[in-house]
């Protein structure tokens, strides 16, 4: 499989405390990658790294060979339309309504779409991810579950062929989250590539094809899915890694 984001000796510090340190990997096009660790083991910034949500504090990272820093408006704008991130967060517009938050994607990347077809979809994919309330009011007139099911679909507005996801299914009952990871399972059928985050080892073993420990801010271990499958004692040590 052909390479879709490589990272090159990434660092990156935060006044002057250093959260990545010199790490190396490279994300396949088509593959499901699971970031896992302890908590504040730095795979969080891993992803957004990867997003191009900030620069490294050095080393370089590429799409499709192209690095990112470097990337013409255009590039950029194209890397966004193909990309898009699951925030811990949610990370929802706190001034604007939800109809606005979801709507914003589109009038970004598809200027040429009418009012109608763009309202159509956002009802669409509300409805995909099982979202039943309006969608004129604001964010904080919403649970933290219910949040996470519009962050997911604000994800979805624009078809991407790339997911990141941190801890996409906190917060949420048992049957919002079993619907949202039937809908990232329909995107690895349809050869998405997925970058994510989780605590949750039965998402792990069901959908990672990847697995790469990040501890203290370095990638401890890189395991294939075969690797897990067949030994139980890597299971173990990536619960262990989990749980610390």
């Amino acid at each position: 499989m052909s390479c879709l984001i490589e990272m090159k000796n990434i660092g990156f510090s935060v006044q002057g405390r250093a959260l990545i340190q010199d790490i190396s990997c490279q994300f396949e096009e088509g593959v499901t990658t699971a970031l896992i660790g302890p908590s504040g083991g730095g795979k969080s910034t891993v992803l957004k790294l990867a997003a191009g949500l900030f620069p490294p504090s050095s080393g370089e990272v590429f799409f499709r060979g192209r690095n990112i820093v470097h990337m013409s408006r255009s590039e950029n704008l194209a890397f966004r339309k193909e990309g898009a991130v699951v925030f811990q967060d949610s990370a929802l517009w706190a001034n604007q309504t939800l109809f606005q938050t979801l709507e914003l994607p589109l009038l970004v990347h598809f200027p040429k779409m009418t009012k109608k077809e763009r309202e159509r979809r956002i009802e669409s994919v509300a409805a995909d991810v099982g979202y039943k309330k309006e969608l004129g009011i604001r964010p904080a007139q919403l649970s933290m579950g219910e949040q996470k099911l519009l962050a997911f679909a604000r994800a979805m507005m624009c078809h991407p062929r790339l997911l990141y996801l941190d801890e996409w299914t906190e917060s949420l009952d048992e049957s919002a989250s079993r619907r949202l990871i039937g809908l990232v399972k329909n995107f690895r059928k349809d050869g998405v590539s997925i970058i994510l985050v989780s605590h949750d080892i039965r998402i792990i073993r069901d959908i990672a094809d990847i697995v790469i420990v990040v501890s203290g801010g370095r990638i401890s271990l890189r395991l294939t899915k075969e690797e897990i499958d067949n030994d139980s004692g890597l299971s173990g040590l990536i619960e262990r890694g989990m749980a610390s």
